[in-house]
């Protein structure tokens, strides 16, 4: 049946799928391969887009095919990616002129404490609702611009552009150096650092700061749009959207009101809430962002917390430690036990995330005794993401928002026991959907919206669907104590980092 479907390019940290979707939200299929990953010094994560668009050339036939499905049967396509991954490429040959470095990649530290020192802090915080940080896309431009052979002549003489993922493949889908559509989403372009959150438009005052030259920057562009059609992969196919992966996740949950939560548990986990209209400063480490804009202009804010290591953490205990032969198997271990035996791992290997934002914290294990063994250690891996989950929360009601639910969304969901500690420690129930490719359905929702495939957000409530439900069932004066502990095992993580060897 013509325009029957629709489809979604999820271009990941580790991985790049193609999915299907149909009316009712269901999958019918998914094609995904794996890119590598360079990291040629200590901190330095990069990929190579020209390699992610070979994948997004491969994979899309493969999930049509999968599904008996022709362009025809294509009513549009979304797209969602992994934020802040910076791109620069030739608008006339099509090829990239750096690696792309990615969202984890740390180098611009330098840049970030030149513009703190120049006192630019509160300019930052108040056009663009970010604090300076090497997590942003604006520093990791600014770095290529500096290091990379005759890139800031090229970009000041229109043969240089930027983007981050979603730019890059929307471009190459377009046509490229033949007539490619050169733009970006809202939310992707609030993780710059240089959008004004209030305008959705980028602010030279920012630029100026970063010495960017605008000429370079993408159109910014609705989430749910259509951007033009595809030349390249799904010829005559429209592309109706692209969304940030934890925006589209949050879409994808079809959180669409004010103080409705989720939270996506993978490598790291990221807790967003939906604000409504309003912009919340958070002076508690949360970062204000745009949740999504449909094709009306109609923009809706959300807070985000980010924690760094939660999967990962898993399979630190797998891999470094051998203590587990897969990471499933850590629910298994942790079952042996009943509790952590007043054992708390806090994982700032690389520092610690939201709401602390403390790069000189490094990781612990606290509470160790003989009594303590294997299944204490497994249950301590999982409660410190439970923990962590926590302090996001605890900073969101500092903005005066209460959260009724959590909804949540990744692979550790799987997790019952991991679950049921997170509803215990939030007071809160947590809700798994049916659907557990959040982010992917969220790019199909936005694009589909902006066809007519879906007629409105009512239609996409309707298709949520609730496959698990956590209540919680701990004791309030033992969740107190824990919160406690909890805490006093954080304060042994600070400073480290400042003593660390060079």
């Amino acid at each position: 049946m013509s325009g029957s479907v629709i489809a979604a390019i999820d271009q990941g940290t580790t991985s790049t799928r193609c999915l299907l979707f149909d009316h009712d939200g269901r999958m019918l299929a998914v094609a995904q391969r794996e890119h590598h990953h360079t990291y040629p010094r200590p901190g330095w994560v990069q990929h190579d887009a020209d390699e992610i668009w070979r994948i997004v050339e491969k994979i899309v036939p493969n999930a049509l095919r999968d599904a008996d499905a022709s362009l025809d049967d294509v009513a549009a396509l979304g797209i969602a990616n992994q934020r802040e991954t910076t791109v620069v490429w030739d608008p006339h040959t099509g090829r990239t002129l750096a690696p792309a470095i990615t969202w984890q990649d740390t180098r611009t530290d330098s840049i970030v404490e030149q513009i703190e020192a120049a006192g630019h802090v509160n300019l930052f915080r108040e056009l663009a609702g970010l604090h300076p940080s090497a997590y942003f896309s604006g520093p990791r431009l600014r770095w290529l611009l500096d290091n990379v052979p005759r890139l800031e002549e090229r970009a000041r003489t229109g043969r240089a552009m930027f983007g981050t993922m979603e730019s890059w493949l929307v471009w190459k889908l377009t046509g490229g150096p033949d007539g490619g559509v050169h733009v970006t989403d809202v939310t992707n372009a609030s993780r710059t650092m240089m959008m004004n959150l209030r305008t959705l438009e980028w602010d030279q005052r920012l630029l100026d700061v970063l010495d960017i030259p605008e000429q370079m920057l993408p159109e910014i562009r609705p989430n749910s749009q259509v951007y033009g059609r595809c030349s390249a992969v799904l010829p005559g196919v429209r592309i109706g959207g692209a969304i940030g992966d934890q925006q589209a996740a949050l879409f994808g949950q079809t959180c669409f009101a004010s103080g409705e939560a989720k939270c996506t548990y993978g490598t790291g986990a990221f807790l967003l809430v939906n604000t409504g209209d309003r912009i919340i400063d958070s002076s508690d480490g949360l970062i204000p962002t745009v949740a999504y804009v449909d094709g009306d202009g109609g923009a809706r804010y959300a807070l985000e917390g980010s924690i760094a290591m939660t999967g990962s953490l898993v399979q630190w205990l797998r891999d470094a430690l051998e203590m587990i032969p897969s990471a499933p198997q850590i629910e298994t271990l942790a079952r042996t036990v009943d509790d952590n035996g007043g054992c708390y791992i806090v994982p700032a290997f690389s520092g610690l995330f939201a709401p602390r934002w403390r790069p000189d914290a490094r990781g612990v294990i606290v509470g160790l005794t003989s009594y303590v063994e294997k299944g204490h250690l497994a249950r301590a891996v999982l409660e410190a993401t439970g923990w962590q989950t926590w302090e996001v929360v605890e900073a969101i009601k500092a903005s005066h928002i209460s959260l009724r639910s959590l909804r949540v969304d990744g692979g550790m969901t799987a997790n019952h026991l991991l679950m049921q500690f997170i509803a215990d420690v939030l007071d809160v129930p947590v809700e798994r959907p049916l659907v557990s490719e959040t982010v992917s359905l969220g790019a199909a929702y936005v694009a589909g919206l902006a066809v007519g495939y879906w007629a409105d957000l009512a239609v996409l409530r309707r298709n949520w669907h609730r496959a698990a439900l956590w209540r919680p069932a701990m004791d309030p004066t033992h969740r107190a104590g824990e919160a406690h502990n909890w805490n006093e095992a954080v304060t042994r993580t600070l400073g480290w980092g400042t003593h660390a060897p060079r």
